[in-house]
């Protein structure tokens, strides 16, 4: 298996938590709300009642974030607490492998990837969408930023930088999720030489 989010990864591997059966109501009015103010108030709302999920958790993911929030109003705990269950027990080895980059040269591949996202017609993309610009699906980095440069909130150079910068916070969350994961095995993407040795010091043939 390659990529996936934390969540779907631990799930694949360790099974999923169980978590307590949320409030309809809190469900609905956290989506009604959502709906009205965006995501800024979702993070907000994370920020002051569920601190540690708004430090690890997957803070620009709007379907991740009103999950996380239905939680934390209907049990008062995190959802974090939730997820770390007994691990389910799996009739295959398991082994991870993660790719690092120093950040330095992380920073300038998505800095170049936006840039070349723009050139490729992600402009043009959004515009087509704006009538949609309200569904979860698009509430997203890339999205989101566009949206409010079409709507007149923002220059298209702000948003771009915005894009920028909401990518690299998300990897940088992203990477602290996954470090947590002392299972993983940390490489840099070049390094396959190394990556094939260690695959092989640990396959049984």
């Amino acid at each position: 298996m390659v990529g996936g989010t934390g969540l779907y990864i631990r799930a694949f591997c360790e099974g999923l938590d169980e978590i307590p059966e949320i409030d309809p109501d809190i469900r609905s009015g956290i989506i009604e709300m959502y709906g009205g103010k965006g995501i800024s108030w979702l993070q907000n709302q994370l920020k002051e009642k569920d601190p540690a999920f708004y430090e690890s958790g997957e803070m620009q993911n709007p379907q991740r974030m009103m999950r996380a929030l239905e939680v934390v109003e209907s049990t008062g705990q995190s959802i974090l607490q939730f997820q770390k269950g007994n691990k389910t027990s799996r009739a295959f080895n398991i082994l991870k492998i993660g790719l690092e980059l120093p950040r330095e040269e992380l920073v300038k591949r998505i800095n170049t990837r936006v840039d070349e996202m723009m050139k490729a017609g992600l402009l043009e993309e959004v515009r087509t969408l704006l009538p949609y610009k309200t569904l979860n699906a698009l509430q997203t980095v890339g999205y989101a930023e566009l949206f409010d440069h079409l709507q007149g909130l923002c220059s298209l150079e702000n948003a771009v930088e915005q894009i920028k910068i909401h990518t690299r916070q998300y990897a940088k969350r992203q990477m602290t999720w996954f470090k947590r994961d002392t299972e993983i095995n940390w490489f840099h993407p070049e390094n396959q030489q190394g990556i094939e040795d260690w695959l092989n010091s640990r396959l049984i043939h």
